[in-house]
């Protein structure tokens, strides 16, 4: 019969001048490679947080171009246009100033009751086609004289005005929108001199006519 051996655990081979503790399996260590990982990560967020910050003062840069851009254009389309309507009414202005005593014939003509037959169908389609062109006629009696737009020609006193008054209209103005191609020529009245204005007898009358004599 063959004699059983008793069980036993293999012992890993030990090499010779090692101690027992250098048998024993040792747990894994993480490399440099895995440890290095998590920096990786911060640095590289980081760089892209740059990057992005880049980008963003980059855009709010160009938008301010942009944005000055689009003011400068808008600024120069209206002067542009200012400029165009300008030119407009000078063009207009030097044309219809060369028409403007065939307007005053006309005007003459009408007041003597000579505008008749195809002579007033004529002067009323010049005084259309001016019109259309943006010509205005001003200047009537008894609106108050105003040096900007009148050219006083004749003076004198009136006792029944209380200021510089137009009384006569020698000839009209004429002007394109707020351009004043030519002034009203006119006669002036101004109140007399030490005369009590008009209006101001007027009320005086009128206050002794309403005060009266009081009965007892």
């Amino acid at each position: 019969m063959t004699e059983e051996t008793p069980d036993f655990e293999e012992k890993p081979d030990v090499p010779s001048g090692a101690s027992p503790d250098d048998a024993e399996p040792k747990a894994a260590t993480p490399s440099e490679e895995e440890a290095a990982a998590p920096a990786g990560d911060v640095q590289q967020t980081a760089a892209l947080t740059a990057q992005l910050d880049q980008v963003r003062t980059a855009l709010n840069e160009r938008t301010a171009d942009l944005q000055r851009l689009q003011a400068e254009y808008q600024n120069y389309r209206r002067r542009v246009e200012r400029d165009r309507v300008t030119v407009k009414e000078v063009a207009s202005a030097g044309l219809l100033t060369e028409l403007l005593p065939v307007l005053d014939d006309v005007g003459r003509a009408r007041e003597h009751g000579e505008l008749v037959g195809g002579f007033k169908s004529v002067a009323e389609s010049l005084e259309t086609v001016v019109a259309k062109l943006g010509l205005q006629q001003f200047g009537k009696e008894g609106e108050p004289f105003d040096p900007t737009i009148h050219e006083a020609l004749m003076h004198s006193y009136a006792p029944d005005v209380t200021e510089t008054t137009c009384v006569a209209i020698l000839q009209p103005g004429y002007r394109i929108g707020e351009r004043t191609i030519r002034p009203a020529r006119v006669a002036v009245a101004e109140p007399q001199p030490g005369a009590t204005p008009a209006a101001a007898k007027e009320e005086k009358a009128d206050d002794e006519e309403s005060g009266g004599t009081e009965e007892v």
